[in-house]
Order: structure tokens, then C-alpha cells, then sequence
């Protein structure tokens, strides 16, 4: 016994400095791995953040190499900035009516598919064709449509005797931002309508099954069991409507470059009119660095709000 009690204590004492090693041998292997994907981060992410916040404690015309340090001179131009006042309001404003209708069309859309099976496959990728649009070609594209002239839209009034409600869709300030978000939900629905749909694949089969033995209607399935299932996937898609809402930039400097009278003006378009053709690169940079700080802080917010509940 005493023999075999040592012959075990000295296997065990040995096996330890391998496991160390293995566990080392292992740790760094995962380092090693993941070091390319923090070089990039720390390249294109994490110090251009940096730069911008150094940039915005200086003013500089983006072309010289003297740059003036002012300190924080340029945020407290910003504070009392009524342009980018009224940006951030029109970015508020896109936030809240993409999440009101993104969303529920986006939800409705996919239970629609889910529902109607191999019947509407077809659907499914005509649903999905303006995601697959660049914003750019979406923007091009609308402009003519939104033609007050020769434009779908105003034709389409005029024919059914609705040519009292033609406007000039992009050049009047009353109406301006609602014609370009509805490109904007056009172009970003399917793709919460694909987020949606996956995760309603997900859901056993069983569980309706189930629920209509127990005489369950469809629309009870649907609040009581699908809806609570999908509540982490309509956390992530309201975070993803939210931030891209926050900088939203492309499709609305395409169709109307923040006008007229900045009544598309967001937040990106007016931080690129300063830096990059008024040649404000630190003004530019406090609006960019602005950006951040307030979409990270919404962002945080509304993710802590939600876990709570999702709790």
C-alpha cells in the first residue's frame, strides 16, 4: 500500500508541471491568435477614437501641418451650436420612427414567411432586393422617383386624382425627412425581417404544436410563445436600429446633402461639411468625437434597460 500510495503521489506531482504547460501552451496559442485581430482594432478603431478626441482640443484646417491647441474651446462652441442642435434632433427623430416602423413591418413580414412555408419562397428574395442595393444606388435611384415632375410618386398622385398632395418631396422642409425615411426603412426592413425569420426558425416546432392541442388560436401562440422567444433578437435588432440610426449618413447625402435649410441635417453630414469643406478639421473632429460619446451612452443605456427586462 505505502508503495503504490508514493509511486501515486509521484505521478500526480509530475502530471502538474505538464498540465501547466499544456494550460500555457494553450493560453498562448489563443493570444497569439486573437494578437491580428487587436492590431486591427487598435489600428482602425481604437486610435483614429483617440485622434479624433486629440483633434477636437485643436483648431486646424486639416491641410497645414501647424495645429493651434485651443483646449476645449471647440466643445463649448459645440454646446451652443444650433445646427448641430437641430442635427441631433433629426437624428432623434430618425431613431424613433425607424424603431416604430422598421420593426413591427420588418416582425409582420417575417411571420408572414414563416407562416405561409414553400408558398411564398419566392417572396423571400424579392422582399430581400433592396438590402441588396448600396445606399448610394438607393439614393441615386429615389431622387427621380421623388421627381416632382416625372417622378412614380407624383405620377402616381396625378393619376388616381390625388394631384393636390404632389410637393416637391425633397426640396420642402415640411416634408423632406419623411420622404427620405421612407427609403430608409424601404432599404433596411428585409434586413430585420431576415433577422427575425431566422430566429423564428429557431423555435421547436413542438411548442406550436403543443399550443394548439391546448387550443391555442394563432394570435395567442404568437404574443404568448413566439413574441417572449424573440425578445433577445428584438433587443439585438432595436440596438442595431438605434446606432444606425445615430450615424446615419449616406442615403440622406445622396438625396439631399442635409437640406434644404438643414432640414435633413444629421449629425454626420454636418461633422463632414465642417472637417472636409469648410476645412474645420477640429470643430469636425469635436462633432465626430460628439457622435461617439452620445451613441455610446443611448447604446449602453437602452442595452441596460432591456437586460433588466429581459431578466
Amino acid at each position: 500500500m505505502g508503495d503504490t500510495f508514493m509511486a501515486t503521489a509521484v505521478s500526480d506531482r509530475l502530471r502538474k508541471p505538464r498540465r501547466r504547460a499544456s494550460q500555457r501552451e494553450y493560453t498562448l496559442t489563443i493570444v497569439l491568435f486573437l494578437l491580428p485581430l487587436f492590431a486591427l482594432l487598435a489600428v482602425f478603431i481604437i486610435w483614429p477614437i483617440i485622434s479624433s478626441f486629440q483633434l477636437s482640443l485643436t483648431k486646424w484646417n486639416g491641410i497645414t501641418t501647424a495645429r493651434e491647441f485651443i483646449g476645449f474651446a471647440n466643445w463649448l462652441q459645440l454646446l451652443r451650436d444650433p445646427v448641430f442642435w437641430k442635427a441631433l434632433a433629426n437624428n432623434i427623430l430618425i431613431v424613433v420612427l425607424s424603431l416604430v416602423f422598421q420593426l413591427p413591418i420588418g416582425m409582420a413580414l417575417a411571420v408572414l414567411l414563416d407562416k405561409g412555408g414553400k408558398r411564398l419562397r419566392v417572396f423571400k428574395t424579392i422582399y430581400f432586393f433592396p438590402l441588396l442595393m448600396s445606399s448610394v444606388a438607393s439614393g441615386i435611384l429615389f431622387k427621380y422617383v421623388y421627381d416632382p415632375t416625372f417622378g412614380l410618386v407624383s405620377s402616381f398622385l396625378r393619376g388616381v386624382g390625388l394631384g393636390s398632395l404632389v410637393r416637391n418631396w425633397l426640396g420642402d422642409p415640411q416634408v423632406v425627412l419623411f420622404s427620405v425615411l421612407a427609403v430608409i426603412c424601404w432599404e433596411y426592413i428585409p434586413f430585420y425581417m431576415i433577422l427575425f425569420l431566422a430566429a423564428m426558425t429557431g423555435i421547436p416546432e413542438e411548442l406550436h404544436e403543443a399550443a394548439v392541442i391546448d387550443g391555442a388560436t394563432e394570435n395567442q401562440y404568437f404574443w404568448r410563445i413566439t413574441l417572449p422567444l424573440l425578445y433577445g433578437t428584438i433587443r439585438v435588432a432595436a440596438a442595431l436600429s438605434l446606432i444606425g440610426s445615430l450615424k446615419y449618413f449616406d442615403l440622406i447625402w445622396v438625396m439631399t446633402e442635409g437640406g434644404p435649410t438643414r432640414a435633413t441635417e444629421l449629425m454626420a453630414t454636418y461633422m463632414v461639411k465642417e472637417a472636409f469643406q469648410a476645412f474645420h478639421m477640429g470643430y469636425g473632429s469635436t462633432i465626430a468625437s460628439a457622435m461617439f460619446v452620445i451613441i455610446m451612452v443611448i447604446a449602453l443605456v437602452v442595452l441596460r434597460i432591456t437586460r433588466r427586462k429581459e431578466a
